[in-house]
């Protein structure tokens, strides 16, 4: 059985990998290592709890004594690196977190992975010959696109907030360790995540929550900032795919394919609820959409080429935007029922 840690897993996709995987392979263990900081929600875990091919573990990748006991208990010989602080508004409020977490903790996972797996520099214990660390990254360390082109893997890094400058940091970490020691490495670079179990500070679910208790709903400045939106679960299965079929030391960028601006998510979301429950005086929840000041360094626009992906490994976003919002928009009205 391969043994695999996941960093993270009670958060958003590292949640819906950790049950993506069980349900995928019979032969897998995971092991998932998490802080429980304010986004990590055991909740979201609450299917495979009594998995005996599931071990939550409660702690710190920062903490080296856990991760040395962690690798020598389980013989890992696969890490999928989710572990973040990764709002973007909390690491202008305060980034010495995010450097500590995203940096010093990918890090000590580099370290310990090396330890465990390699004799010496391009040196691989044979037990370990197969053992690979993925990191999750995010497309934000290319920094803020105009109005054409896409972010592509040779796309030069310019991060722009102390979130994305700490996920660069980390990439770069990765990177070094790749060409430096030989440690079996992937890198992928994803767009912005929308699905099932996310935390209640971002956009959609914030957009979900005030629409549904008849609040205001904060759009930053006009509204007109274009993300790439990725289905949570076409962007587990390609993460499958790149730890099982990725180049070493290679950088793969996912995305959905799928260009939205933030008022175009307000409207379409607010069409869903119009439909599936309705205001009790009509109307539409629309009315409920309120600009607000926009927020320092708001990058204005990412896009990611996914070519590689798609041309190396067979990979394609599946999910049309429109059906993986209407799934999630369900979720979150059972979550908030007592709201309505």
């Amino acid at each position: 059985m391969k043994k695999i840690l996941v960093t993270g897993g009670a958060g958003f996709i590292g949640g819906n990998f950790i049950k993506y995987m069980l349900e995928q392979y019979e032969d897998v263990f995971i092991c998932n290592l998490d802080k429980l900081t304010y986004a990590g929600d055991l909740r979201n875990l609450e299917s495979v709890k009594e998995d005996s091919r599931y071990s939550f573990i409660e702690g710190d990748i920062c903490d080296k004594n856990l991760l040395n006991r962690i690798f020598t208990e389980n013989e890992i010989k696969g890490v999928f690196h989710f572990a973040a602080e990764s709002h973007v508004d909390n690491s202008i409020a305060g980034p010495e977190v995010f450097v500590k977490t995203n940096v010093l903790g990918t890090f000590q996972l580099l370290e310990t992975a090396r330890n465990f797996w390699m004799s010496d520099p391009f040196v691989v214990k044979e037990q370990y010959k197969n053992a690979r660390f993925l990191h999750v990254s995010t497309d934000e360390v290319y920094g803020s696109l105009g109005e054409d082109g896409f972010f592509t893997e040779e796309t030069s890094y310019a991060p722009n907030s102390p979130y994305s400058a700490s996920k660069a940091g980390s990439d770069m970490l990765v990177r070094s360790y790749y060409h430096t020691y030989g440690l079996n490495t992937v890198i992928t670079n994803c767009s912005n995540n929308y699905g099932p179990c996310q935390h209640d500070e971002k956009l959609i679910p914030v957009i979900i929550r005030k629409a549904i208790s008849k609040e205001k709903i904060p759009i930053y400045g006009d509204g007109k900032n274009i993300r790439d939106w990725l289905f949570v679960k076409d962007h587990c299965k390609a993460l499958d795919i790149a730890f099982q079929k990725g180049r070493a030391g290679e950088v793969y960028n996912i995305g959905g394919s799928c260009e939205k601006n933030n008022i175009q998510i307000a409207n379409l979301i607010c069409e869903i609820l119009d439909d599936i429950n309705r205001l009790e005086k009509g109307g539409s929840y629309k009315q409920f959409i309120s600009f607000v000041k926009d927020r320092p360094g708001h990058d204005r626009r990412y896009a990611i080429d996914s070519s590689k992906m798609m041309n190396e490994l067979d990979w394609r976003a599946e999910t049309k935007f429109e059906d993986g919002l209407k799934e999630t928009v369900r979720w979150y009205i059972e979550k908030y029922k007592e709201l309505l």
